[in-house]
């Protein structure tokens, strides 16, 4: 039996009026430096998945989100060497602000089309990749 510990994180699929979806590269010194993910980040004990969103947006991103503009898309669910890891992938197409690189070594704006051609260009961490089709599919 596996006993690996879960971490739960939360992610967004930022969609853009061009259909397009924001993508984060993983800063140098951080695990998978260099990878680019969906925003998001760890849910703090006894914290809700939106409300963890609503203040990693806020503190990456510099944007503001409302709880009614996340809705609930799909989840990967990804075992690691050292930890188990579920993630709730939200949709959210309206927020305030323009996102800003706060975290991050770099943001862009990629059509999911493009992701999937684009895993020599845009490399995610394993627990990504399976989204990448479904966000396809939905824009």
């Amino acid at each position: 039996m596996n006993t690996l510990p879960v971490i739960l994180v939360v992610a967004v699929a930022l969609v853009d009026t061009d259909g397009r979806v924001l993508i984060a590269q993983r800063p140098e010194g951080k695990n998978m430096a260099g990878l680019w993910e969906f925003p998001g980040g760890k849910v703090e004990a006894g914290e809700r998945p939106e409300d963890a969103l609503i203040r990693e947006l806020a503190e990456e991103l510099g944007i503001t989100v409302k709880e009614a503009c996340l809705a609930p898309f799909t989840f990967a669910s990804h075992t690691y060497d050292s930890f188990h890891l579920l993630m709730p992938l939200y949709v959210c197409r309206r927020w305030e602000g323009t996102p800003q690189s706060r975290h991050h070594a770099a943001l862009k704006w990629v059509r999911p089309k493009d992701l999937m051609s684009g895993i020599g260009k845009y490399p995610m961490p394993a627990a990504d990749i399976p989204l990448i089709p479904m966000l396809r599919d939905l824009l």
